[in-house]
């Protein structure tokens, strides 16, 4: 498989995570504000080690698997800081993550993202279907699924962060995601 490309946005950079971004990421990425509505598997509190782990021994590997494209979000305007990550994911009902460090959030950045690595799975990598899962609670999350078309297709209980939550799968197509464009 071909590395994966920087995308870039009318304001971001997303570069393909490094595991010289472990640093960044480990001052970014634990707050509650980010993770509290992230998988269960997400260990809080966050480990000193966290972010080199997770690099190492999952995100790069399945990189080089060809199963998933991670990217760390940059604004084009510093572009050295890394404020987040947005991730696809070859996997069933969850093909699409994200995290924003709080100063960043409720910029429209993340919409921007998002919208970059879909085109990227619809266009470059041809996958028929995106699907999404999230925490019901995460309304910010709803609100950039349903800006971009998407549709809850299931409702059930998932283990996230912040404990049990109802959990939400959402849905495009990618007849429908071209229909929009």
């Amino acid at each position: 498989m071909d590395d994966t490309p920087t995308l870039y946005t009318e304001r971001l950079i997303l570069r393909p995570l490094v595991l010289a971004d472990a640093v960044a990421v480990q001052q970014q990425f634990p707050h509650w504000e980010v993770v509290r509505y992230l998988n269960a598997f997400v260990p809080w509190p966050y480990p000193e080690n966290g972010a080199l782990t997770y690099l190492r021994d999952i995100a790069l590997p399945a990189i080089a698997a060809g199963t998933e494209w991670h990217w760390s979000i940059r604004l084009k305007s510093a572009p050295g800081q890394l404020i987040g990550n947005v991730s696809l994911m070859d996997a069933p009902d969850n093909n699409r993550g994200f995290w924003l460090a709080p100063a960043w959030q409720g910029q429209g950045l993340m919409t921007e993202a998002a919208a970059a690595v879909t085109r990227y799975w619809f266009e470059t990598l041809e996958r028929p279907l995106m699907r999404v899962p999230k925490a019901a609670p995460n309304i910010g999350s709803r609100k950039l699924s349903e800006r971009a078309g998407m549709r809850m297709v299931r409702s059930d209980d998932g283990d996230f962060v912040s404990g049990r939550l109802p959990n939400e799968i959402w849905e495009i197509t990618r007849d429908e995601w071209l229909q929009r464009q």
